[in-house]
């Protein structure tokens, strides 16, 4: 029997085309069994604002009652669409909740989650990815399936869907969609005239809880601790049944019983929040290996990089735009462009751009304009001035439904999640390692050696930890220091610099290594910090740097890969694990992003929301 559904539409704004990639990262989802129908809108409105931390573009419910779904989504912070649609009022026996960080879709009402399948009896929601998201909804089509989004929490609900219309058990249906959904998510799904949620998981985070007379399940604890406190934590490939009075595991693989034993958690609510981390900042740090793989995730499965590689191919002048952090980056990837492909690139702050290159720039020129937020001013300004001399502009975004990826002809994702923290970490490293794929693609070149990265950032940090935490009691007292890089590290050290600037105050300037002796060499005192860090190539030109400051007294910090000559030659060497040249950059970035929050954290300050900074700049 169709379900009655009760879907608010007042308006809905269809969006602009973004084949991209699914809501990766962040996003959060709720679900909730009780034994009878009761008043759910008030629980799923508080689980929510406890998971607003993984991102607030879009919020939606649905509970379940008998044959009724009723479901009520927009886009909004949770208390803006919960007290527009009267989300207190939602009764059920079962509910489910989604904060939507929109990645795939510009933000919007047929966007939000969670989603209905074709004939309204199921309903869910996801967070994370699926990278086959745009195969599976042709799929779905060609098949007669009703899709009304081009988000892919809805191909997670058509994929079980399809597999129910063929009269597999609700268990098996899920195992089958199991196989066919590519990526990192996790999914919570229920159907009406039933008792019960499904949820599984591949890849993502999720927890369930077990409370007095009701079970649930989320993203994560924060949601359910003011519940219970009692809960079960599923793997990846098991599948979680979920009663009002008991849940129960089964094996993606075989369908077999999976025995756990519930936990008790003890963790404060802040705690719980930051991952166990004291800041955000240190816990984004962290976050890095899972937000690279996941942005590689999408540049694999992504159509539309071979259009914006091509373009660039045949661009008469290739132009990467960007402030701060982000220009860093940038200055990063047309190194990358030019040792890799042999393209030459040119990176440059975007208010310089307007006075130096827009009266020059025409039709055959080709920008990449990239940001965080997608709201910078000084980039959006520079994107005007550039269509109005006919520049075809892209776009490298972490807030897709921002202005840049409206107004730009295609916008990539970073696929970071919410970076809570105001210092850029996530981002930084994400943007280097897209301008890194996007070379080794216009190169012709095997991404698969990418797939590494992750894994050599989690090793990174690692090892580098200890020797960082000492380094940061041996340099706190001094307020004045240089970083110092080369060709591919030079990027590197003004990103490092700038961390060290924006969360301890004290002065840290980036600077080519070789430009030091022209002027800055004079300020060197005994004991002076001077930080490298150095590529495997440039070696003998960063020790000809070390014993130069050396000899004048400095304290000799550098960042690399084990080498006997570094060892012998600096005061303190960082060790970074054996890769290549251009993985050697992109890592020696996370030594400085850790030696910067531990000096913050020594001197009392609080490395999430350094003076006078914001995430966002949105004035000139």
């Amino acid at each position: 029997m169709i379900a009655r559904v009760f879907l608010y539409e007042p308006v809905i704004h269809l969006p602009g085309l973004y084949p991209i990639c699914g809501d990766y990262s962040m996003c959060g989802i709720f679900g909730i069994v009780m034994k009878e129908e009761q008043t759910l809108g008030p629980i799923l409105i508080e689980a929510a604002k406890r998971l607003t931390y993984r991102g607030y573009d879009s919020f939606g419910a649905a509970t379940i009652a008998g044959p009724t779904i009723d479901l009520r989504k927009d886009v909004g912070k949770v208390e803006e669409v919960a007290a527009k649609y009267h989300f207190a009022e939602m009764r059920g026996q079962r509910g489910i909740a989604q904060l939507r960080w929109a990645t795939f879709g510009e933000p919007s009402q047929v966007n939000a989650q969670p989603h209905l399948d074709s004939d309204g009896d199921l309903v869910g929601a996801h967070n994370g990815n699926v990278v086959n998201n745009a195969e599976l909804r042709e799929l779905f089509l060609s098949e007669g399936l009703i899709v009304r989004s081009e988000n892919d929490g809805e191909t997670c609900v058509h994929a079980v869907e399809r597999y129910l219309n063929r009269g597999y058990t609700f268990l098996d249906a899920i195992r089958l969609a199991y196989g066919d959904l590519e990526g990192d998510y996790a999914f919570v799904i229920g159907k009406t005239y039933d008792d019960k949620l499904y949820a599984f998981k591949k890849g993502s985070g999720m927890v369930v809880g077990i409370g007095d007379g009701f079970t649930c399940v989320s993203s994560d604890l924060p949601s359910i601790l003011p519940l219970t406190r009692t809960i079960i934590r599923p793997q990846d490939g098991e599948i979680v049944t979920l009663w009002a009075d008991r849940v129960e595991i089964r094996s993606v693989k075989d369908g077999r019983l999976i025995e756990r034993q519930p936990e008790l958690v003890t963790e404060s609510m802040d705690a719980v929040q930051k991952g166990g981390y004291p800041h955000f900042m240190l816990k984004e740090i962290h976050e890095q290996s899972q937000a690279a793989r996941e942005l590689l995730h999408m540049l694999n499965s992504n159509r539309e990089v071979k259009t914006l590689v091509e373009k660039m191919k045949t661009a008469r002048i290739l132009y990467f735009i960007g402030c701060g952090t982000s220009y860093h980056a940038a200055l990063l990837g047309a190194v990358y462009f030019a040792q890799i492909a042999g393209r030459a690139v040119i990176p440059i702050l975007a208010p310089q751009f307007i006075a130096q290159y827009v009266p020059t720039v025409n039709y055959e020129d080709v920008g990449l304009f990239v940001s965080q937020s997608g709201e910078t001013k000084d980039v959006l300004n520079a994107l005007e001035a550039a269509e109005g001399r006919g520049m075809t502009c892209y776009g490298l975004a972490n807030v897709i439904g921002s202005t840049l990826t409206k107004e730009t002809a295609l916008c990539l994702p970073l696929c970071c999640g919410y970076e809570i923290s105001v210092p850029a970490t996530k981002t930084f490293t994400n943007q280097a390692l897209t301008f890194l794929y996007l070379a080794y693609r216009l190169a012709g070149r095997d991404v698969d050696v990418l797939d590494l990265t992750p894994s050599l950032i989690d090793q990174t940090l690692e090892m580098v930890d200890s020797s960082v935490n000492a380094l940061a009691e041996e340099i706190n007292a001094w307020n004045d220091m240089y970083c110092l890089g080369y060709g591919l590290t030079y990027p590197v050290a003004l990103e490092g610099a700038l961390k060290l600037k924006e969360v301890t105050y004290a002065h840290c300037e980036g600077m080519l290594s070789t430009e030091f002796k022209h002027g800055p060499l004079s300020a060197v005192s005994k004991g002076y910090p001077i930080l490298f860090v150095a590529g495997p190539n440039d070696i003998p030109l960063i020790i000809s740097g070390l014993n130069e400051v050396k000899v004048r007294g400095a304290h000799t910090i550098v960042i690399a890969q084990e080498d006997a000559r570094l060892r012998t030659n600096a005061d303190k060497l960082i060790v970074l694990p054996t890769s290549d040249a251009y993985l050697t950059a992109l890592l020696g970035i996370l030594p400085l992003q850790l030696l910067a929050y531990r000096m913050s954290v020594l001197r009392g300050y609080d490395p999430d929301f350094p003076r006078n900074l914001s995430k966002t700049l949105t004035v000139d």
